[in-house]
């Protein structure tokens, strides 16, 4: 074996060291803190600036929430290392099949095709007429 051999294998090696390195030093491969009501509702404000909730529901885990605008459900799922905010209609949240303590919403989107979030019920025993309709 050639000593070119050698150094250039030392040279990769230490190349991706440094890689791995700065990954762990920038932490990109984190993985996301659990949903609270704060967080949730920051994430919500910057994806549907203007909305207001009149109601928020967030999954026991952490890795998602359910909010009601309106007529519409804005739904907060974790996807990867971040979460993903999508915008359906109420009525299909509240049809939205629930069984072994998770409903799963069928967000029709290629890249999230369903939300899976833990909840202690649904539709939520708060949920007022009002909230409902």
């Amino acid at each position: 074996m050639a000593a070119a051999f050698f150094i250039q294998v030392a040279a990769s090696g230490a190349a991706i060291a440094v890689l791995v390195g700065l990954a762990a030093w920038a932490q990109i491969a984190r993985p996301a803190r659990p949903l609270d009501d704060a967080r949730a509702r920051a994430l919500l404000a910057e994806e549907f600036p203007g909305r207001t909730l009149d109601g928020l529901w967030i999954a026991v885990d952490g890795k998602g929430a359910v909010a009601k605008s309106g007529a519409a459900a804005l739904v907060l799922c974790q996807l990867g290392d971040g979460f993903v905010a999508r915008q359906i209609p109420w009525g299909q949240a509240l049809a939205a099949s629930f069984r072994n303590g998770r409903i799963v919403i069928d967000l029709a989107d290629v890249s999230a095709p369903k939300a899976i979030i833990s909840l202690p019920g649904w539709p939520p025993p708060e949920l007022t007429k009002d909230l409902a309709a």
